[in-house]
């Protein structure tokens, strides 16, 4: 296994990490879950207060007989930004009670996704006051923030030079935090990718099209050996819910992730691209997010690039199950869905590829929508 410094923390980090998220059938799948990660090279579990028992079957691995001392292992557990520092210090008690351990390796406040939320951090008499005092009291070593924000909110969330480290989405499928990439490195943060293959694309039950388009890699190990070639990227959760699920990476553990790409992996990316251009033409959306904002709050950049995937690779099994998400998950995935647009034309002037933005938004809802979806927690 291959292991990166996690920025400014000094921790040394497994290239891998286990998100325990999905690790919720029974405690006793839990720990053999857990215990397959720790055997094949992970040291990094992350969970959060949020994630139903995550944190209880996390707690009880460690106090297992597991492989590895609690030294060797960086835990780190996420709670929800708060305007109050004494319901903070509780929430941080509470997870080190669950997590049956004396201090949290890092503390990341899980969903910075409004700007509400970062005032909550930078206002002297929020939950930082909590926080600080935790850290004084080694309850905490390292603080980060986990994020699904704008790209915007990001950028002002890293400058406020309070975060060790970040978890951020940034995938092949989609780039657009690449400067919130870039300011995190330059700080020397630690950069946490969230959920490559399952965010990034569903890429563990990938389309015909995309399997052959990508031949002889799979796409989800080309997503990440794209991630992992930036030398400023640490560390990628896997989302294992059984310990099988990890087969993928102890065949792969003594790869050499952060090499330069092959010719083999350069001509993947070229056909991906020359597809994509290829299969949508005129009504390619380049992501340039000038549409932004719409005056009904429709999340157009997002429902073009869904757009984008299911006509170029197939991939409307992700695209679908995405949008489905808009207007049912609050702040983690803001904005309404393309039956709402009401062909005022206020995003036509900005489009600078001149699309037909309301035809293309109809045409995805057509394409994508269906039972509406939410995530595991809300808020």
């Amino acid at each position: 296994m291959e292991y990166r410094r996690f920025g400014k923390t000094n921790l040394n980090v497994s290239v891998f990490s286990l998100g325990t998220m999905r690790c919720l059938a029974s405690p006793q799948l839990a720990i053999e879950t857990i215990n397959k990660a720790i055997s094949i090279g992970i040291n990094h579990l992350e969970t959060a207060r949020g994630y139903g028992q995550s944190e209880t079957y996390l707690g009880l691995a460690l106090k297992s007989d597991l492989s590895l001392s609690r030294e060797q292992l960086y835990i780190t557990t996420k709670l929800p930004p708060s305007p109050d520092p004494k319901q903070m210090a509780r929430w941080i008690d509470e997870s080190l009670s669950r997590l049956q351990i004396d201090y949290l390796d890092c503390l990341a406040l899980h969903g910075v996704n409004t700007w509400n939320h970062l005032s909550w951090i930078t206002n002297s008499q929020g939950c930082m006051l909590a926080i600080q005092k935790a850290q004084q009291q080694g309850k905490i070593r390292h603080f980060g923030f986990s994020t699904h924000g704008a790209l915007d909110l990001i950028l002002a969330a890293i400058d406020t030079n309070l975060f060790d480290f970040v978890n951020i989405h940034y995938y092949y499928f989609w780039q657009r935090n690449l400067p919130a990439i870039a300011l995190a490195a330059k700080k020397d943060m630690g950069i946490f990718i969230i959920s490559p293959a399952d965010k990034g694309g569903r890429l563990y039950t990938p389309p015909q099209t995309l399997k052959d388009l990508c031949n002889p890699l799979s796409p989800l190990e080309l997503n990440y050996r794209f991630l992992l070639s930036n030398s400023a990227i640490t560390t990628l959760s896997v989302g294992a819910a059984k310990p099988d699920e990890l087969n993928f990476l102890q065949d792969r553990r003594q790869e050499n992730w952060d090499a330069a790409f092959s010719a083999e992996e350069t001509a993947i990316f070229t056909r991906l691209e020359t597809r994509l251009s290829s299969s949508l033409n005129s009504e390619l959306c380049r992501q340039c997010n000038q549409c932004l904002p719409c005056p009904e709050t429709i999340n157009i950049p997002e429902i073009l690039r869904l757009r984008n995937l299911a006509v170029a690779y197939d991939m409307s099994d992700y695209g679908q199950y995405r949008y489905r998400m808009l207007e049912n998950a609050g702040h983690w995935f803001p904005g309404k869905k393309g039956d709402k647009c009401t062909e005022c034309g206020d995003c036509l002037s900005r489009c600078p590829e001149k699309l037909d933005i309301p035809k293309l938004l109809h045409d995805a809802h057509q394409r994508l929508n269906g039972s509406p979806r939410r995530r595991l927690w809300g808020g």
